[in-house]
């Protein structure tokens, strides 16, 4: 029944007023209702099959224009019945007409109705007369009883529930209809805030019952952190310095900790896992490191391969392209616990993987796992009384608001700067008709020893996106570019061949790669210093961000070239001016989130996080405020009642739904 009540409207229509068909044909604005008695109906065959409908009241005619209708529409709609119509009058070939208008039959005592009519969303099949009537039902047999005490919503200047509720659902025929629409009626505004609220309960709950949990604790920093310090080429930053002393803190706990390490590209994210799975190590336990491709997985073991060496560290690698010859030492060294560091793709999450003593995991890119998979690899803890501690690691920075909402239940660790000896990279938009400027460009950097990354949408020929693709780019660059090798990379091709050209690369025995975003995260080969990207209007501002930062890991400057084609519509002419603009990743991120919104930016499909459907993460900032504030005080006792708010709460927003925003 609540499922039903708190399926709210998206608009509403005022059929509340009749709009004589004179002035709706004379002063057409938007959409009106008029009523009249239909004078004639055929159904015509010329240009298309259509059913016209004449109708007229005292002061004048209209037609009425079907396209697509059905026999029962002819036998209804028929000379003499009345009826009452909604739609936009234009002009057409008939004189002025609505196509499509939605109607109803009526008799001249028909009064019209006292409310605004509302528009639910709606799956295929289901007309809103049906849902309409189910919600209704709903509204006279469910009790709507507050969840929060009188006292607390006099504070919070908020309306009563079922005031609210019943209002969204029958608002007034003189309501303020612009601030329903942008959903700034204080009718809105309870709702939204009884959302947040019930998030902010399930999350902080959520964290306080981590606390109950039980996970080893990780006391020593031994000897091998400085062997490897002192190995290291480079030495940490201030702000990497200060997250890694705040995961420390959290493993020396005895409960799991739950830490989200975000930082802007090329922040040194990395070091800091390592530093921090060697405090685990130190303590006598494995780590798992778990990354979303093999690609970046790859590179996060010969990074960290490199960094242990000096530390006598052995470093597993494992993914699923791996054959059974490969694969079995592996597995036996982990289930053995000879194993201490592993790093992997989902493969770490495979039946076959079983850990002697897994007391650390660390996940990259973690919105691109599904809680399910997370809870995998979690759960591979040899011991049912201890769980492990766990890292996530994000490139994307997450603005202020989607932290307090989708990750309340974590702690947060940021890497605000870059280390010394990173060049800013040089962003330019350059129109696609100056592509030969482009290949110009490119022969340059290779006489100065530079490499560079071509970026393409596609892989293959699409009929429906006429974008370049990576296959034909390396055709058509082999040619133009004689005298340098030109290498391709794509997603589907099989993890040795990725592999080969990677290792090609790097190397340097490639100039000039042509890839797909596979080489979004994690790619590291400093002296490249030229990026193109194809089609750039077609990429999110995060993902353009991601992949201009392959290049300016180097102390050469560098230079990313987003190379786009006219016309560019609104919202793709605002991200490449983002991207001119700044190299802030934090405020790219901002306004990413502000043109795509949360379930794109954070990827939903694939993190399996709940989106909020009523309130606006941009415009509800003080809603989000007092909801985690209220929440802590419910949580705490500090108001009367606590517990039983906080059930009843729950109960209604979120039933047997709480799990999914507690992972």
């Amino acid at each position: 029944m609540m499922d039903c009540i708190l399926h709210l409207p998206m608009r509403y229509e005022d059929e509340t007023q009749v709009t004589a068909i004179q002035e709706a044909c004379r002063h057409p604005a938007g959409s009106v209702q008029i009523e009249g008695t239909i004078q004639h109906s055929e159904v015509q065959y010329r240009p298309r099959k259509q059913l016209l409908v004449t109708v007229a009241d005292d002061t004048g005619e209209i037609t009425l224009r079907f396209i697509h209708f059905y026999g029962s529409q002819v036998k209804q709609l028929v000379t003499g019945k009345r009826l009452r119509a909604r739609g936009e009058p234009r002009g057409g070939f008939f004189g002025t007409e609505i196509i499509h208008p939605v109607y109803r039959m009526v008799s001249e005592n028909t009064p019209l109705p006292t409310e605004l009519t509302p528009v639910y969303p709606a799956s295929e099949g289901i007309s809103q007369k049906t849902l309409r009537r189910h919600i209704n039902t709903a509204l006279e047999d469910s009790p709507l009883t507050d969840t929060l005490p009188e006292s607390l919503l006099k504070t919070l200047k908020l309306p009563g529930f079922e005031r609210s509720i019943r209002f969204l659902h029958h608002p007034a025929a003189d309501a303020d209809v612009t601030a329903l629409s942008e959903r700034s009626h204080p009718a809105w505004q309870r709702i939204k805030f009884d959302e947040l609220l019930a998030q902010q309960l399930s999350m902080r709950r959520a964290r306080m019952a981590r606390w109950q949990q039980k996970a080893p604790p990780f006391l020593t920093v031994g000897q091998h952190t400085q062997l490897f310090l002192d190995h290291l080429p480079f030495r940490l930053t201030a702000a990497q310095q200060k997250a890694l002393d705040e995961i420390r803190q959290d493993l020396k706990g005895s409960y799991p900790m739950q830490r989200l390490l975000q930082g802007d590209v090329g922040s040194g994210k990395t070091v800091v896992s390592a530093l921090a799975a060697l405090q685990a190590i130190d303590s006598g336990y494995q780590v798992a490191l778990m990354a979303p491709t093999e690609i970046l997985a790859e590179q996060h073991y010969l990074r960290i391969s490199e960094w242990m060496k000096p530390v006598g560290v052995p470093v597993a690698w494992l993914n699923g392209s791996m054959k059974k010859k490969e694969r079995t030492p592996i597995l036996e060294a982990i289930a053995s616990g000879d194993a201490r560091l592993i790093v992997g793709t989902h493969a770490l999450i495979q039946d076959t993987v079983s850990f002697a003593q897994l007391g650390f995991v660390i996940i990259d890119e973690q919105h691109r796992f599904g809680v399910g998979q997370r809870l995998m690899l979690r759960n591979k803890g040899s011991d049912d009384l201890l769980l492990p501690h766990q890292l996530m690691m994000s490139a994307t920075p997450i603005p202020r608001t989607l932290a307090m909402t989708f990750y309340a239940d974590l702690d947060v660790s940021v890497i605000d700067e870059l280390p010394p000896g990173r060049t800013p990279v040089l962003t330019r938009l350059i129109d696609d008709s100056r592509r030969d400027e482009v290949i110009g460009r490119i022969h340059a950097a290779a006489q100065q020893g530079r490499q560079v990354y071509w970026v393409c949408p596609l892989i293959e020929e699409s009929e429906a996106l006429e974008l370049q693709n990576a296959v034909e780019t390396h055709e058509r660059l082999t040619q133009a570019l004689a005298g340098l090798n030109v290498g391709l990379l794509h997603g589907r091709m099989k993890p040795a061949e990725k592999q080969a050209v990677m290792s090609d690369f790097q190397s340097g025995r490639i100039h000039v790669l042509v890839a797909t975003t596979v080489i979004e995260v994690g790619v590291d080969v400093p002296n490249a210093s030229l990026m193109i990207i194809e089609h750039a209007e077609r990429f999110g501002l995060s993902q353009l961000h991601q992949l201009r930062g392959r290049v300016g890991r180097g102390s050469s400057a560098s230079v990313c070239l987003l190379l786009y084609q006219k016309p560019l519509g609104q919202v793709a002419r605002q991200r490449l001016g983002i991207m001119r603009e700044t190299t802030d990743g934090f405020r790219i991120a901002q306004q990413d989130l502000e043109i795509r919104g949360p379930g794109e930016f954070l990827g939903a499909r694939q993190s399996g996080q709940q989106m909020l459907r009523f309130a606006d993460l941009e415009q509800d900032g003080q809603l989000i405020d007092m909801a985690a504030d209220t929440a802590q005080k419910l949580l705490t006792g500090q108001l009367p009642d606590s517990a039983s708010i906080i059930n009843a709460h729950l109960d209604r927003w979120l039933s047997n739904r709480e799990e999914f925003l507690n992972v």
